[in-house]
């Protein structure tokens, strides 16, 4: 996906579940948009350039992923969450 695309921000309500996976250090199945699947660990949200991005531990690398590139996470405490654009 391009990075240099207009930044759509997610719906509140999925924003905070990926905040609350940050504070709890959980473990999450995401699926990108692009069909990649990834087992990560949430670090931290943060904002750059009016993007939104959650950083992740990926087998031991720390990467940066826009959150409108993500098309749902899932975790045991949250189920499965398919992330929608912000209203």
């Amino acid at each position: 996906m391009l990075t240099n695309e207009a930044y759509k921000p997610i719906n509140c309500d999925d924003y905070d579940s990926l905040e609350l996976a940050c504070q709890k250090q959980w473990s999450l199945m995401l699926e990108l948009k692009n069909g990649e699947q990834l087992k990560v660990k949430a670090q931290d949200m943060i904002t750059r350039k009016n993007v939104e991005y959650l950083v992740v531990e990926l087998a031991g690398e720390v990467r940066e992923l826009r959150l409108d590139h993500i098309a749902s996470f899932s975790h045991p405490e949250l189920g499965t969450v398919i992330v929608s654009e912000s209203d």
